[in-house]
């Protein structure tokens, strides 16, 4: 059997030498497992040709012994592979090779996502940058990742064999929380599961506030111990925003409109004894009563003018200074929103 040169990444017949630390390794990804630090790709401008040991300028045969040293070999990014099962090409967009025949080929460059796609995915949703973020099970940087690549139904992108070993006990993108894909069949088994299984009265009143993550759109379910049905698409793919007791809810309105009503009965009540004075000054002064010192000539405008302002603020305070409350399943809450409320109408 005929010896192959090279590494578990790269089948090549060179090493190259590190222009960051000027040690000779085979490949990019030996000297980053093996250092502190990352290579440069590019920069790299020398090799060491294993069948002759000469180190000379990054080509793609030796200049000493004449050999081609891999089959495919890339001046812009330093990489050689060997490998006759294997078709490279080099992307100007990406910046790199990539896998594949080539551009028109089998392989097209999509700007916004920034990535090669499968020709067959002409029409996908674009999500921009897409590829240049983490894989989200393993946490590898895909853009420059060696594995392959898939794209969820979604958009977002993850390890194929990340996918294949997460969709065993997740049927939710690990990215946005969307099903991966018809999920109708098993959704149908939770409704057969939830008539099997009711919620007992003393939850009755109960409901959850919940969220799609599949129609992203809110809506209110009954409350269950595990599992809330969308009531827009149907989705069981939902999370819980909060969940309150109906009942107790409508005391606390009615508590808080008894609160409101009593708060304006004071506050009319309370304006009452000046509008009385004022009267009565006013049917004094008309009766002809004694009225002949200065003081009280000047008095009077004043004290009319007092009358006829502390109505308003009073009645103003008592009534429009309040704010229907915010709903809410408990008494501190509602509280606070009327707080608010008050600050939000000042002036």
């Amino acid at each position: 059997m005929e010896n192959i040169l090279g590494c578990k990444h790269y089948q090549r017949k060179c090493k190259l030498q590190a222009n960051c630390c000027q040690k000779i390794v085979t490949c990019r990804f030996c000297h980053d497992d093996a250092e502190d630090h990352t290579i440069v790709r590019n920069e790299t401008k020398n090799m060491l040709c294993m069948l002759c040991l000469t180190l000379q300028p990054a080509a793609k045969s030796c200049q000493k012994c004449g050999e081609e040293l891999a089959r495919y070999y890339c001046d812009k990014c330093k990489l050689w592979d060997d490998d006759p099962k294997k078709s490279i090409y080099h992307c100007e967009d990406c910046g790199i090779c990539r896998q594949g025949k080539g551009l028109g080929e089998d392989f097209f460059h999509c700007k916004k996502c920034n990535i090669c796609l499968n020709i067959s995915m002409k029409k996908h949703k674009c999500i921009e940058r897409n590829l240049e973020s983490d894989c989200p099970i393993c946490g590898e940087y895909m853009f420059t990742s060696t594995a392959t690549v898939i794209f969820m139904p979604c958009g977002h992108c993850i390890h194929k064999h990340c996918y294949t070993e997460y969709i065993q006990t997740s049927y939710q993108c690990p990215t946005c929380l969307k099903s991966l894909g018809d999920m109708s069949e098993y959704f149908t088994r939770l409704d057969r599961d939830l008539e099997r299984q009711p919620m007992p009265a003393e939850y009755e009143k109960y409901i959850s506030h919940i969220f799609c993550n599949d129609c992203e759109k809110k809506t209110p379910a009954k409350y269950h111990f595990f599992y809330h049905k969308c009531g827009h698409c149907g989705s069981f793919n939902t999370t819980v925003l909060k969940t309150e007791n109906t009942e107790e809810t409508a005391q606390n309105k009615d508590n808080e409109k008894r609160e409101q009503t009593t708060a304006a009965t004071t506050s009319t009540s309370s304006s009452v004894p000046s509008i009385s004075a004022t009267t009565t000054e006013a049917s004094t002064e008309a009766l002809g009563l004694s009225s002949n010192s200065d003081q009280e000539q000047i008095m009077q405008p004043q004290a009319g003018s007092a009358a006829g302002n502390s109505p308003m603020p009073s009645g103003f305070l008592g009534i429009g200074y309040i704010r229907n409350p915010h709903s809410s399943s408990s008494n501190t809450s509602s509280n606070r929103g009327r707080n608010n409320g008050a600050e939000s109408n000042e002036g």
